[in-house]
């Protein structure tokens, strides 16, 4: 049997910690009845000490668990991270790691030889792909993948992956929050991608991290770290502390579709059909996205909107950018009817629009 302490049981002992400080504190007489027994810090110290090791001895486990499924991609000049999908050889990444290569070189956490793969599709949009080993191994060993719904801030998780290059590497946090939107940048590698409901930690997510996994403590991919936050007031360096991570939800939506049809074909995501960009007003400070292109039969075309129209609002959110109004989109989905507030020939209109799918 496993001996290795279960989450339950760390838990526990933290409660038996919490138990014992309280006798502790009654026997040494917290009502004024004495002083506490010179053996009350030591034995305190002592179920301190045991439930760091059990903490320990939970990581250890985790790490030896799932790091065999982390693997390094390896795309012409740049590095990144994958999981190990499935025993047929799929592996799952972003596709802001794969860009525009054809062919990769896979290398293990264990240091077997490098292996060659082919991309089966690449999803800009959420900014997943699906690669697939040319031959596969004996013993490859597929990642176990948890639900998003059972996510929740203040859960111990662990990011691994080739940060830098360095490959099976592990960094340590928690979730920081959940149900974030982000929309990537599409100048530093990034697919420029909006993505919605992401996971955010603050487990150290560096550049080679993307595509890797993000763990729980029972040694269940809860995502996968694709970026970390940057501060402006910073030149527009790492923000520490602030990465995120594509919700394992989606994961393994875009992943099944990708394996099964080659493609995905059933996004989830919301689409007015159009192009647009950013435009400014008199004092040159963002107003709202100017049409540049309308599909024919699209969600905006059928609701009467038009090339030149401004949009300014998406039912009662403001929309002065283009990546705004693809943050206010990421939330929304397919089929549902939204007002969309504009200004044609500079007379505000609005129009009830069904949305469409990327």
């Amino acid at each position: 049997m496993d001996a290795t302490p279960s989450r339950r049981r760390v838990r526990r002992s933290l409660t038996l910690l919490a138990a014992g400080a309280c006798v502790i504190a009654l026997a040494g007489g917290c009502a004024g009845s004495g002083t506490a027994p010179s053996a009350a810090p030591a034995r305190q110290q002592a179920v301190v000490s045991r439930t760091s090791d059990a903490l320990e001895d939970q990581y250890q486990a985790v790490i030896k668990d799932v790091l065999p499924s982390v693997v390094q991609v390896g795309a012409g000049d740049s590095l990144g991270s994958g999981i190990v999908y499935d025993d047929q050889g799929h592996i799952v990444t972003n596709a802001h790691v794969v860009g525009r290569k054809k062919t990769f070189d896979v290398s293990g956490a264990t240091g077997e030889k490098v292996l060659k793969a082919s991309l089966v599709s690449s999803y800009p949009e959420q900014d997943l792909a699906v690669i697939k080993l040319d031959d596969t191994p004996e013993g490859l060993r597929p990642a176990k993948f948890g639900q998003t719904e059972e996510v929740e801030v203040g859960q111990i998780v662990l990011a691994m992956g080739s940060p830098l290059g360095l490959s099976s590497s592990v960094t340590q946090g928690i979730v920081s929050a959940v149900g974030r939107t982000v929309s990537e940048g599409g100048s530093d590698g990034g697919t420029g991608a909006t993505l919605a409901d992401m996971v955010q930690t603050s487990a150290a997510i560096n550049p080679g991290n993307s595509g890797g996994a993000l763990v729980n403590l029972d040694s269940e991919v809860i995502g996968i770290p694709t970026l970390a936050a940057t501060d402006s007031q910073q030149g527009g360096g790492a923000a520490p502390g602030i990465g995120f991570a594509i919700p394992v939800s989606m994961v393994r939506t875009v992943a099944d579709q990708i394996i099964k049809n080659g493609k995905v074909t059933d996004s989830g995501r919301a689409a007015l059909d159009i192009t647009g960009r950013t435009v400014v007003d008199s004092s040159y400070k963002p107003a709202g996205v100017a049409i540049v292109s309308v599909s024919k039969g699209g969600a905006a075309s059928k609701a009467g909107l038009r090339v030149g129209d401004v949009i300014t609002r998406i039912d009662g959110t403001r929309v002065t950018t283009i990546t705004s109004l693809s943050e206010v989109l990421a939330d929304e989905k397919p089929g549902r009817k939204v007002s969309v507030t504009y200004t044609r020939s500079g007379s505000k209109k609005t129009a009830d629009v069904t949305l469409g799918e990327i």
